[in-house]
């Protein structure tokens, strides 16, 4: 399997109830099957998905115990015997859809994240928040040699995430894409990947904290839904009647109903963001004299897993990231849940 020495035992985050106590604890390294590599896990990106995940409020039950986690960076020490092109050494990144069946509809057009049988890292399969876990060798990312493992980390979901839901906006350059919920995990890279697509960028986010973050990503226009007494005519007003895509990452009910409002004529409302329970509003009146659209966008494929990192390795994109140790992901949690969170947490597994 390898030539490298691998543990018997590792350090890891496990839960065994949904909502139940964050355990920091040793748990035996897997074992990769025929299919799979054995990545050394070296820092992993922490997500809204995982938040989800713990607390098991999305219609998708989750494996228990589960260990967390979808952004994960690191080298692969382990393969099994029907891997082909990775080899020992190699750097690999651990991302949301850890296999896929490749035989059904979805998987012959690319549209692996929709398998039935799609196997999810952190959610149906050991994820990431441990320092060694498994991956499907078809589809872990391959990262280039000497890439900064911590930064890379929130490219392997959050970053896809978003660049797949830009592809999804069809936009043209120059014209404006509206990011609401644009300083956080996602949102932040969404400014800059529709920033290196040659998108004008507005951002809907709260504080002044926030609207600094913006600018320095490159933002153009910020709306502060803590201080705007309406946020449908500010956003019409400082597009000239509306953008024509929005990119909805934010976790607001009424927020996504907002953006179906100051979405311009034609133009397209992108839902990424999963708040539990929440609905999509829209006037039906106004969106068929509008001719709008409203679209969802999962996480990309492999071929936008290989776009997106290509951004980040020209040095278009990069995630304000505050590396923490693995034994605090509990309390990274409850930032997370209060909205405290500016950018993205990565854990390092060696603390």
């Amino acid at each position: 399997m390898s030539s490298t020495e691998i543990p018997k035992t590792q350090k890891a985050i496990v839960f065994y109830t949904n909502g139940g106590k964050l355990e920091y604890k040793d748990i035996a390294v897997p074992e990769p099957k025929p299919n799979e590599l054995l990545v050394n896990i070296k820092y992993s990106g922490v997500c809204h998905t995982d938040l989800h995940a713990w607390k098991g409020d999305w219609p998708l039950p989750v494996k228990l115990p589960l260990v967390g986690g979808h952004e994960g960076a690191g080298v692969v020490v382990g393969m099994g015997s029907n891997v082909k092109g990775w080899k020992i050494g190699d750097l690999a990144g651990v991302k949301w859809l850890n296999g896929s069946c490749m035989s059904c509809e979805s998987c012959e057009l690319g549209n692996e994240s929709n398998c039935p049988e799609a196997d999810l890292s952190g959610y149906t399969h050991d994820g990431s928040f441990q320092q060694y876990c498994t991956a499907d060798a078809v589809q872990a990312a391959k990262i280039p040699k000497g890439t900064d493992l911590a930064e890379v980390s929130p490219i392997l979901c959050a970053g896809i995430t978003v660049y797949k839901a830009l592809k999804s906006a069809n936009l043209k350059a120059g014209q404006w894409v509206a990011v609401s919920g644009a300083c956080g995990g996602l949102g932040s890279l969404a400014v800059q990947f529709a920033r290196g697509m040659g998108y004008r960028v507005l951002g809907i986010d709260g504080g002044a904290d926030k609207e600094e973050l913006f600018t320095k990503l490159g933002g153009e226009v910020f709306v502060d839904f803590r201080k705007s007494k309406n946020i449908v005519e500010d956003v019409l007003q400082a597009t000239g009647g509306g953008a024509q895509g929005v990119i909805n990452v934010s976790v607001s009910e009424a927020a996504i109903e907002s953006s179906t409002q100051y979405v311009r004529a034609n133009g397209t409302v992108v839902l990424v963001g999963l708040p539990g329970g929440a609905k999509c509003k829209s006037d039906v009146f106004t969106q068929v004299v509008k001719s709008t659209k409203i679209v969802g966008s999962y996480v990309g494929n492999r071929a936008d897993t290989r776009e997106a990192l290509d951004f980040f390795a020209r040095g278009l994109v990069k995630s304000p990231i505050k590396v923490a140790g693995l034994s605090e992901l509990p309390e990274i949690f409850e930032k997370m849940e209060k909205g405290e969170v500016l950018g993205r947490y990565v854990v390092d597994t060696a603390k």
